[in-house]
């Protein structure tokens, strides 16, 4: 008998969703940060043993969306609700519980079964926690609630064993020895976008987009080409910094990540360039991968 099931994941922003997918995947397929809406796409990780194929899924944080770019976004997370097999309600111990009540309706019709996760439990107490559990019980009926620490991987392993009991008898969806549906430039953007994330402050890091231009994977090293889009010339100056240095060093760090990624020497050049208002315009978000229907 074999299993093979999709199990996707949502919730809102900053709740340590993309924390959890590396957990469960075992491998860094969701870039991290302390900043909300760090996730853009959904991205799939899949784990594979001679049993079971689980194909876990990665969303972009629920919010109501200011422009187009947030609204593509928000169709990632309603898309991820209509295919699960499993369904992965993420919130923490620090988010109010009526949160965005229209997404939770559409949480509690979804036909697959829901796994409610309550993270971060080691910032609360029990007393609080017996009480968020309450209130999400109330809410969210059909739900099995499992209070977890990402982190700390705190009852992970048992949010995992259920997973498993509950995916379907069903062959392979990937290859065997796949670990994403995504394309090796598809990392490299992603790992230029985290340094961004944690290198700068404000909007910038919002504002801004990379694409590769070139990746060629030779014998013994990777050249890559890659262009950070901005929206304004004074996003792009901040980018650059004083006589470039604040690009190198965003470069510089995001080298050694992909040389760890690819178990590869890397050589990689940045560039920027202005496409002003690119986050609302739906030309260039579809060129960028972005689904707007």
């Amino acid at each position: 008998m074999h299993k093979s099931g999709f199990v996707n994941i949502v919730g809102n922003p900053n709740v340590g969703k993309s924390t959890l997918m590396n957990l469960l995947v075992g491998e860094k397929v969701s870039i991290i940060t302390s900043k909300a809406q760090t996730t853009r796409h959904r991205i799939l990780g899949i784990v594979n043993t001679d049993d079971y194929q689980i194909v876990y899924s990665d969303t972009p944080g629920v919010l109501r969306p200011n422009y187009k770019l947030q609204e593509s976004m928000l169709n990632f997370s309603v898309s991820a609700l209509s295919d699960a097999d499993v369904l992965l309600y993420m919130t923490d111990v620090i988010e109010k519980t009526d949160k965005n009540e229209e997404f939770l309706q559409k949480v509690q019709n979804v036909d697959a079964p829901v796994l409610l996760l309550i993270n971060k439990i080691d910032q609360t107490n029990q007393q609080e926690l017996e009480k968020l559990v309450t209130q999400w019980k109330e809410l969210l009926p059909k739900a099995e609630i499992y209070p977890i620490s990402a982190l700390n991987k705190f009852n992970v392993d048992t949010v995992k064993k259920r997973i498993l009991d509950l995916i379907p008898e069903s062959p392979p969806y990937f290859e065997k020895d796949a670990l994403t549906d995504r394309p090796a430039r598809f990392f490299v953007t992603e790992i230029i976008r985290e340094k961004i994330l944690l290198y700068y402050q404000k909007e910038v890091p919002y504002a801004v987009e990379v694409i590769v231009e070139e990746f060629k994977d030779e014998r013994e090293i990777i050249n890559i080409r890659a262009l950070i889009i901005a929206e304004r010339d004074t996003q792009k100056g901040i980018i650059i910094g004083h006589k470039g240095a604040a690009l190198k060093k965003v470069a510089t760090m995001a080298r050694k990540d992909m040389e760890r990624f690819f178990n590869k020497k890397i050589f990689l050049e940045i560039y920027v360039k202005v496409e002003k208002d690119w986050r609302s315009r739906d030309n260039l978000l579809r060129q960028y991968g972005y689904r707007l229907d």
